[in-house]
This record gives C-alpha cells, structure tokens and sequence, in this order.
C-alpha cells in the first residue's frame, strides 16, 4: 500500500500539468480573439461573397476553387470543428467549412478571414482590410486559382490514349483507357544526381507558364529518351506522366496515312498531356511513303505544335546514328538523356527494389564482373531478380551467371584475352568459337584440361 503512493503522486503530477496546459491553451485563445477583436474596431473591413450560382444559375468556378483551396489551409485542420466529406477516390477525404464558421488566412503580410453561410445558398464571404484590398485582393484570388489548380492536377485520373483508325472515313481518333502505371521517378533505376535534374527540370517546366509567354514561347518541353532495348525509357516516361500528373498520347506512326493526319492528331490533344513517340529511329530508317521526315519535324516544333500549349513531347530511339541532325536541332528536342546498359551502380538499386537487399556477400562478385565489362540491360536483371525474388543468394549468382554467359560479349572477350596473353607465345589459337554470343579465343597448344577448369573457375569468382 505504501510502495503505491509515490505512483499516485507521480500521475497526480501528470493530471495536474495537462490540467494547467490546457487552461494555458484556453487563455491564449481567449487573449487571440480579444485581439482580433480589438482590431476589428481599429480597422474597416470590406466584405466580399463568393456564391456557388450567379444570377443565371451558372456555376461560379471561383466557387469551387476556393473551397478546393480551404481545404487545404492549416488553420482549418488546426480548427475545433469542421466537416469531412470522402472523395471520389478510395481513401481520399476532404475537409470543408461549417455554416458559420471562420478560417484565418493571411497573405503577404495581411490577415484574411474566410466565413461560409449556408442559410440560403452556398456563398463564401472574404473578410479584408480597407487598406489591404488594393494592395493584395487580386493577387490573392490568382493565388488561389493556381492553388486550386495544381491540388486538382494531383487528383486527376491520368488516362492513356493511343491513335486508331475509323472504317468510316479512314481518319485517326483517339481512344482511352485508365493509365495505372506504377513507376516512379524514385524507383527507376539511374544515377541520383540525374534524377534530382530531371525531377527539377519538370518542377521548372510547371511553373513556367508566365516565362515562357514573356519569351514569346510555346509553353512546351521535349525530351528524347535513347539506348538500348530494355535499359527502361518506356518505364521512365510513365514516371514523367506520374510525377505531372498528365495524360500520356502514344502515337503510333505506322497506321496514319499522311502528313496532315498527324497533325490533325496533335490538334486532338489535350494540354496536361505527355506526347509520345516510341522507336523514332527505326521510323526514320524504314523511310515510309505515308508520313514524311518534314512532317514529323513539323509535328515536333512546327507552327501546328503551337496549338499544343502544356505539354511534354517525349521521342525514344536506340541510337542516334544515321539519323538527320536536322531532327536534334535545338528547340525541337530540348533535353537528351541516355540510357546505358545496367552497370553496378544500377545494379544496386534494382537489388534493392527487387530483392530489398542494400549489401551481400556477393556483391563483389558482382562488381568484379561488372568491371570486366560485362553488362545486361535493366530489363534482364530484373527478370532475372523476380525470378529468384525468394532467394537473394541465388538471385545473385544467377545474375552473376547471367553476366558471364551473355553479357553482350565484353566479359567473354577479356576472357579469351588473359587467355591469349598467358598462352606460350607462338601466336597460334584454334578459330575462335562463340560461347554466350561471343567470341572466345583459345590456344590449343597449351591449355591442358586441368588448367582451363582452373582459369574458368577463378573468371566466375568461385
């Protein structure tokens, strides 16, 4: 009984100090609204409504702006009371005003209140300052428009379009589905740096409307994604519409008839929209009848594409060989980003997407093939990771594995080359023999069996 007095005491303690913190917090919001008070006999208010109707029973869209953009004042999360309403996606939920209830805001250094009355009709009162108005009124209400906008971009169902031709009269349309992708920016395999511009230069491109339109420019921005299949450009633009939250347009050249069909196809277009042109280099080189190099360079940065405000034009090649430096001309593609084969660095962060493994033993291993030259796309590995996702230890050997037998022939010719070079020098070797895609070098003259076993076991790192 008496070993249980120093706990009474001690949460006694503990009621006594919420008890006074919370009497703290009553005064302090009791000496706020004195104050406000107080100002408000200082100071002339002017009063504005914001109704959800006009005289005509049209919707007011400032309306609905300025209660997308309430919602997402602290002040009314911070506030006592208010309503929580569910949205139209699964676990979304949005916070709105009460009847009679006040939110506080404030804008370059002035202070704003926002009432909403729901006697009658559905109206928004602004509450500022006489000497405030002018100063701040329309600026603050372009604010809130762009505030709104981009809490609306972030909730937009993104949906993918691709180009198809109509029996009727033969002229592309486009037709849509609900874009799902789940890549990301984050877990796109690439150097850190590269994302950090890349994710940069977007922010950039969102904000730079005004700038652009004082440059007398089209508000637009283009990027050619090129390397080889399977090193994720696909991928990477579905993290680009992600990361904007635009509509992806996949146009397929094949299927257009001519010239003024795909321009009629880029008048289609919505703003808020990635533009996307796959394999342009395979286009160019099959040289069709249908859709002209002039047509498709009038469709990058042509007076038609001036029609295509807010927009990202995104080209993939494979390479940029044999192909018209008219096509790379500045202004037309703005941004070029190379894509390489899997190298360790990569390799890292797809095992630890794939594997969720940051370090393993084997890890050397990996980088000592790897510097050997040896190299698969990010698409092989990854296969080969989802493959062996139970067992990391397998999965790496497997990559390993996977390195040495095909791994586009660099690590299987510096095999053939200590093998030349350790030879006994009369210069005579077999004729060379493909072995995993590659040709492998060998001098028959001195390798016994037993040495050969030996070098290859110490090539695979056993």
């Amino acid at each position: 009984m008496i070993a249980s007095y120093p706990l009474y005491f001690f949460l006694a303690a503990i009621a006594f100090g919420l008890a006074i913190l919370k009497i703290a917090k009553i005064l302090l919001l009791m000496r706020i609204r004195s104050w406000r008070s107080f100002e408000d006999r200082l100071h002339v208010y002017q009063f504005y409504k914001i109704p959800e109707f006009n005289d005509s029973f049209h919707e007011n869209p400032l309306y609905r702006q300025v209660s997308v953009y309430l919602s997402s004042l602290n002040s009314l999360q911070d506030s006592d009371f208010t309503n929580i309403f569910s949205g139209r996606k699964p676990n979304e939920f949005s916070l709105q005003l009460d009847s009679d209830q006040i939110v506080h805001d404030s804008f370059l250094d002035a202070n704003i209140s926002w009432k909403s009355d729901l006697t009658r009709c559905r109206v928004f009162v602004l509450k500022i300052r006489k000497v405030d108005k002018r100063r701040i009124l329309r600026l603050y209400l372009q604010h809130i428009q762009t505030v709104a906008d981009e809490i609306d971009q972030k909730k937009r169902d993104v949906r993918l379009f691709s180009n198809v031709r109509t029996d009727d009269d033969g002229v592309g349309r486009w037709r849509s589905v609900p874009f799902t992708h789940p890549s990301t920016i984050e877990s796109i395999a690439m150097d850190s740096d590269l994302k950090h511009k890349i994710r940069s230069d977007l922010d950039s491109f969102l904000k730079a409307k005004q700038y652009y339109h004082r440059l007398g420019r089209v508000w637009k921005r283009s990027y050619l994604l090129y390397g080889p299949t399977g090193t994720g450009k696909t991928s990477f633009v579905a993290a680009m519409a992600r990361f904007l939250c635009y509509d992806v347009y996949d146009v397929d050249l094949s299927p257009i008839g001519n010239d003024s069909e795909l321009k009629s196809l880029l008048l289609q277009t919505s703003g808020k929209s990635v533009i996307l042109i796959e394999d342009l280099d395979r286009f160019l080189a099959e040289k069709s009848e249908k859709v002209s190099l002039s047509g498709v360079l009038s469709f990058m940065d042509g007076i038609f594409s001036c029609c295509a405000e807010e927009r990202v034009m995104v080209f993939t090649m494979n390479s940029k060989k044999n192909i018209d430096p008219a096509v790379f001309r500045p202004g037309r593609l703005d941004v070029h980003i190379y894509f390489p084969l899997c190298d360790f660095s990569a390799f890292k962060s797809l095992a630890g997407s794939y594997l969720g493994v940051k370090d393993h033993r084997l890890f050397p291993h990996v980088e000592e093939v790897f510097r050997g030259g040896a190299s698969l796309s990010p698409a092989e590995i990854g296969e080969i990771l989802i493959e062996n996702r139970s067992s990391p230890s397998r999965a790496l050997k497997s990559v390993i594995s996977a390195l040495q037998s095909h791994g586009g022939g660099s690590a299987s010719v510096k095999i053939g080359r200590v093998m030349s070079e350790s030879g006994s020098g009369n210069g005579r070797s077999d004729v060379s023999e493909k072995s995993g895609g590659a040709l492998v070098r060998r001098d028959s003259s001195v390798y016994k069996g037993r040495e050969f076993r030996r070098l290859y076991g110490l090539l695979r790192m056993k």
